[in-house]
């Protein structure tokens, strides 16, 4: 009898019930298991048809990832799928939870596919750096057809039940909370009408339409290049798919150039950092010092004091899940609006058909418009989301000590300021934190969670638990200017302004960093967020607040670094260039341009590494993998780069400490190498690995 398995029969149908927590991954004790069963039903002759069911929360979830590395014990996952898909009685696949990846693989493999409604099935490897490799890119193109399938296993997207039948995923729906009934009920129907052992293997049809369209696979790949750019595993899925269709009827020849292609992502760096940063994300809740039993407060009700654009967008996240939310402003004006700007998010929504408008009109009553911070003395959780300025906050905090119930958490959603000093305002620091939510607050994952000196340990554990409820990504900061993220990324900042002081063209900065995978390059994103939104505030001259102060604001207004025609589409200024030769000339800045993607990327992302390492030496950040996710949910950094810390170990710590010492030369300390970079680098260490 196997540890994670039973084997049962009712009737003519043998049971085959795997249960390995915590998400039936296809392990070597699965495998194992899988092998035992079917050879012992096989050799039964009582037993017509086999159910295949898990226990626990889903379905297989899919290949176990942590064997990736290692030698691969038998029996492997051909050799099961063999076994299942080439045995002579019908297999039926009873799916709830999520059939992904593996899991989903292996429903393929048998013969009939039943679900619940609940449940969801796909092939989500892309977003590994991967391809099915398990035969998902053959089978499914059969089951579904070519273009459906291009999309499905592109996109890395679970199915729901429903759709998944439509589109012919699955063969039945059971009952929710009745699969094992019902997909029982359905073995026993197709032995009573003796239905054929359908593989998906043998089924070609649904490949002959491809077969007569030679351009369908490069038109899909020239079609999607913009969101396939710097990802490797999609063009091979298309490739793998195109194998399916010109092998066909030789199902065996398209598995083996799916193989190569497999093998070939699963060899890449690319995929190396994708499977990193898989693990990474979910390494971000795991606090040295916290322990899982650590009491967690009650979080029933919110108060969002300030109903601007990022106070509603933290309100909407709490909405979302169901939670009440008070929200604040100091005037009827500033409160109506701000409910205006909630309820147009959402109905814009709803037109897209993301959610009905029952929903909409439930969500907006979970709101209670409030003036004055006196309506808040009995909420749970109270998120201040006011202007970026020490005084002010400090001002709401003494207010909110006095008026909030004991036991409340008090958090700022200040970006850049010293939150122990807002939490000794309060006058009770220990129920301080800060929950530094990226803009748009409810559209960016990026939820940095920011640790106070006296910031007590329930606090920390109920924000990082909380964060997870509404959908972010927590990353534990602790207090310095600017957190984790704004921090590193000022870094590149702060050299893409030198750079073009220096006369490299603004438009080959960016070009470079859109090169290396951001999805635009640092002027242009500050053309795109408005140059108001940081250059007002500036205490020194700079090119942004010099552009400010001629009424250029980017996009929304006159242009920025660039001019823009009526289609959006930007040319490089020559105001722009006026204004930063203007300024070098002032600052006495030589005019010494750098040329070549290579060279200016160093300039922009080596400093980032750099002030990374600064942010793990001073204790800011937990682990270096924190640090890449944040800049991944963030800022965008491309993921198939695992992030600027695994993305440093990619190319090589003593060539980076290198190029800083040469920068440091030439352009001054501030290109100083990190101490614990230059000690990795010295002693061949990692960051990541």
């Amino acid at each position: 009898m196997s540890s994670v398995a039973t084997f049962e029969v009712e009737g003519s149908i043998g049971i085959i019930t795997v249960d390995s927590p915590p998400v039936n991954a296809l392990g070597i004790n699965v495998r194992r298991a899988l092998d035992e069963g079917f050879k012992r039903f096989s050799s039964d002759a009582a037993v017509e048809a086999v159910v295949l069911v898990c226990d626990g929360r889903t379905f297989f979830a899919g290949a176990d990832i942590s064997e990736f590395d290692k030698p691969q014990e038998g029996p492997d996952l051909q050799a099961v799928f063999d076994l299942i898909e080439g045995g002579s009685k019908p297999v039926v696949a009873a799916i709830h939870g999520t059939a992904l990846g593996g899991g989903y693989e292996l429903a393929l493999i048998c013969h009939y596919r039943i679900a619940v409604p609940s449940a969801k099935v796909g092939l989500p490897e892309v977003n590994l750096g991967l391809l099915p490799g398990a035969g998902g890119t053959q089978r499914l193109p059969r089951i579904v057809g070519v273009p459906a399938a291009l999309d499905i296993i592109t996109g890395g997207k679970p199915i729901a039940a429903n759709a998944a039948l439509e589109l012919g995923m699955i063969d039945a729906l059971a009952a929710e909370g009745k699969l094992r009934e019902d997909a029982i009920a359905f073995a026993r129907q197709i032995v009573a009408e003796n239905r054929p052992l359908l593989r998906v293997r043998d089924r070609n049809e649904k490949l002959e339409a491809a077969k007569g369209d030679p351009d369908l696979f490069d038109a899909y790949l020239a079609k999607n290049a913009r969101a396939f750019k710097g990802f490797k595993a999609p063009g091979n899925i298309v490739r793998a798919v195109q194998a399916a269709v010109e092998t066909a009827p030789d199902f065996d020849a398209g598995m083996a150039r799916e193989t190569e292609l497999f093998i070939e992502l699963r060899d890449s760096a690319e995929s190396a950092a994708q499977r990193y940063y898989f693990f990474a994300e979910r390494e971000t809740a795991k606090i040295p010092g916290i322990a899982k039993d650590t009491p967690l407060l009650p979080v029933k009700s919110v108060g969002v004091v300030g109903a601007g654009t990022m106070g509603g967008g933290i309100a909407m996240n709490f909405l979302n899940i169901g939670v009440p939310v008070s929200l604040v402003e100091m005037s009827q004006e500033a409160l109506d609006r701000g409910i205006g700007v909630i309820r147009k998010t959402y109905e814009a929504a709803a037109a897209k058909g993301r959610m009905s408008p029952d929903q909409v009109e439930k969500r907006l009553g979970l709101i209670t418009p409030c003036i004055g911070l006196e309506t808040l003395g009995e909420v749970d959780l109270i998120v201040e989301a006011v202007f970026e300025q020490m005084s002010v906050k400090q001002d709401i905090f003494a207010k909110l000590g006095a008026i909030a119930r004991p036991g409340a958490i008090l958090a700022t959603n200040t970006s850049f300021l010293d939150v122990n000093k807002i939490a000794e305002a309060s006058g009770r620091p220990e129920h301080v934190v800060g929950l530094h939510f990226f803009a748009p607050a409810n559209v960016m994952r990026l939820l940095e969670v920011v640790r106070g000196t006296r910031t007590d340990l329930s606090v920390i554990a109920t924000a990082m638990k909380l964060a997870k409820q509404i959908g972010k990504v927590p990353v534990l900061s602790g207090v310095c200017d600017g957190f984790i993220a704004n921090r590193a990324m000022r870094a590149r900042g702060d050299q893409a302004d030198q750079l073009v002081l220096e006369g490299t063209p603004l438009e080959a900065v960016d070009q470079a960093a859109c090169g290396y995978g951001f999805a635009m390059g640092p002027f242009q994103m500050m053309d795109l967020v408005g140059l108001d939104v940081i250059g007002r505030d500036s205490t020194e001259q700079t090119v942004m607040s010099e552009l400010v102060a001629r009424d250029r604001l980017g996009l929304k207004r006159n242009g920025g670094y660039y001019d823009y025609d009526d289609k959006r589409q930007g040319s490089p200024s020559p105001v722009a260039r006026e204004v930063i030769a203007g300024l070098a000339e002032a600052r006495g800045v030589p005019q010494i341009p750098t040329e070549g993607s290579e060279e200016i990327l160093a300039r922009l992302l080596y400093p980032v590494v750099n002030e990374g390492a600064r942010i793990l030496e001073e204790g800011i950040a937990v682990r270096a993998s924190d640090i890449d996710v944040a800049l991944i949910t963030g800022y965008n950094w491309p993921v198939y780069t695992g992030g600027p810390m695994f993305w440093a170990d990619t190319i090589g710590l003593p060539k980076i400490v290198a190029k800083l010492k040469e920068y440091e030369g030439r352009f001054g300390e501030s290109f100083k190498p990190a101490a614990l970079l230059e000690k990795l680098a010295a002693e061949g260490g990692s960051f990541t690995r």
